[in-house]
């Protein structure tokens, strides 16, 4: 019996790493190499199914639901245990699934301190049900469950194995390390975000009739006008901050620097690549489909604010000396031109949004890769002491090279379409939608794709060209080993697949984005 035709193969890809937690759990923390490859078991069988699911999936029905489940879960409150994925849900599910198994390759040699591998799997294992959970469910309530399940995890990878370099922050005498201010910041952010989303959650559930969490019935009776008016547009304010926190939007950004700084290799990947997606995607299966008419009143807003996080990122990188706090501030205005696709509400412009999030966990989660190996071997990510790179180490530096190519959105790669489609969508938005503001955004944003290939530039200059620095000359340097090779050659592999052949995404989310498009808002 095949487990994906009964619908249970997807709880498989979610609870799998679950499962490996709890049994890493229970081994003895002595032994590392027993629990490094149960929890590589068990990451790898998730991303088997992914894959699997993949093949399984009927792409010329990709707007419709599939390999779900629909299950009596809370009766008292008519939350249903209902999962599923289409088009749009599954190229971020084998995304995360794949994330998830190599970090967990990239740190069979790299821990960071204090060196505890059982504890850090089971978070990784756990953070992943979370992830991937939150792609396939179709209820509210487990929607929220998953969303929440990576909080806590991604606080304590942050909180625990995060930088230990002590800063002084304004109005405070002592001085604090910045693992604990930005697990706290990361933390107090999303706890603010998801309180107000929740409460959406709830007034659509009070607000529908017959009483139900559930996605495809709220998104029927939100076409149909139960939630016209100005209940809608509160709700829609709710879940806009739940969801922008996430992201993150300008100006609700401000955690992102500070957690990826602080957190370790893996978590500023895992966070990157995986976490800010839940934002967008929250905005595309819950807010469009289910409050169509608020969404209207509000793309213009959203455009507006995409853009600006598009300007403010790039001039942000500009003024960074720290590598990694570069990168993180390119999410920002990476994740403007996936917000901005958004606001089109057209199916150019979330086409773009979804292959912008692939793209973006792929090429982002590189460059956190190599950035925690640079920091591992020089101790350092001040840019200004890095240079001659590519003498020392001329693999790192050639992937990093090629990466940044990737980011700033080079032609034949995976970045260039969800930038170059953003803009597109803009320029035709979605009948009844402001020309003048959307195709002011396009040229704005245009200008940030400049700005972008700027401080990329910018940054291998500082890094990789010149002479080494005369610190390094006398040390032993060793290129990437085959841990981090493993763990990378797939992104490189993915992210020249997706800039060649984009149909790798198109072919599964156009058919969904499409119907998404007709159903909310007759387009």
């Amino acid at each position: 019996m095949d487990w994906f035709e009964t619908g249970w193969g997807l709880s498989l890809i979610v609870f799998l790493p679950m499962a490996g937690a709890a049994l890493v759990l229970l081994m003895p923390r002595k032994q590392e190499r027993a629990a490094k490859f149960t929890a590589l078991a068990f990451a790898f069988a998730s991303f088997a199914g992914s894959v699997y699911a993949a093949f399984t999936f009927e792409l010329g029905s990709s707007s419709q639901f599939q390999l779900g489940t629909d299950l009596s879960w809370i009766s008292a409150i008519g939350s249903r245990f209902h999962i599923g994925i289409d088009g749009i849900s599954l190229p971020l599910l084998v995304l995360s699934t794949l994330m998830t198994l190599l970090c967990i390759i990239y740190s069979w040699n790299h821990w960071p301190e204090p060196h505890n591998p059982k504890a850090f799997l089971v978070l990784m294992l756990i953070l992943a049900t979370g992830m991937n959970g939150t792609f396939v469910a179709l209820d509210l309530v487990l929607f929220f469950i998953f969303f929440e399940l990576v909080l806590l995890p991604m606080y304590f990878m942050i909180g625990i194995w995060g930088d230990r370099t002590k800063i002084r922050l304004p109005g405070f005498k002592k001085e604090v390390e910045t693992r604990l201010y930005a697990s706290i910041k990361f933390f107090l952010f999303t706890l603010f975000g998801s309180a107000f989303m929740l409460l959406g959650f709830l007034a659509l559930y009070f607000k529908s009739d017959p009483h139900t969490f559930d996605m495809i019935a709220l998104a029927e009776a939100g076409r149909a006008g139960a939630f016209a008016g100005a209940f809608g547009g509160w709700v829609f304010a709710a879940l806009f901050l739940g969801f922008a926190v996430k992201v993150p939007m300008w100006p609700l950004h401000t955690w992102l620097p500070d957690a990826h700084t602080a957190a370790p290799t893996v978590g500023s990947v895992l966070l990157a690549a995986i976490l800010l997606k839940l934002g967008s995607y929250g905005f595309i299966r819950i807010s469009l489909p289910i409050l169509p008419e608020q969404a209207q009143q509000w793309a213009p807003a959203i455009a507006i604010l995409a853009v600006i996080a598009i300007i403010y990122g790039s001039l942000a990188c500009l003024a960074q000396t720290d590598m990694k706090r570069l990168i993180a501030f390119s999410s920002v205005g990476h994740m403007g031109f996936v917000m901005l696709g958004i606001a089109t509400l057209t199916d150019v412009g979330i086409n773009a949004a979804v292959i912008g999030m692939v793209a973006h966990g792929l090429i982002t989660g590189l460059l956190f890769f190599l950035a925690g190996s640079m920091q591992h071997r020089y101790h350092t990510r001040e840019m200004s002491r890095l240079g001659g790179n590519m003498k020392l180490m001329p693999v790192l530096g050639g992937l990093l090279g090629f990466t940044a190519m990737a980011s700033l959105g080079l032609p034949g790669l995976a970045g260039f379409w969800g930038e170059f489609m953003a803009l597109l969508g803009a320029f035709n938005p979605l009948d009844g939608l402001s020309l003048t503001v959307f195709r002011t955004a396009m040229v704005i944003g245009a200008i940030g794709t400049v700005l972008t290939a700027g401080y990329l530039l910018w940054m291998l200059q500082k890094v990789n060209l010149g002479e080494p620095k005369e610190e390094w000359t006398s040390k032993q340097w060793h290129d990437a080993d085959r841990f981090e090779l493993a763990a990378w050659i797939p992104l490189v592999i993915a992210i020249f697949a997706v800039g060649v052949f984009p149909k790798i995404i198109f072919g599964a989310t156009d058919g969904a984005v499409v119907e998404l498009i007709r159903s909310a808002f007759g387009g």
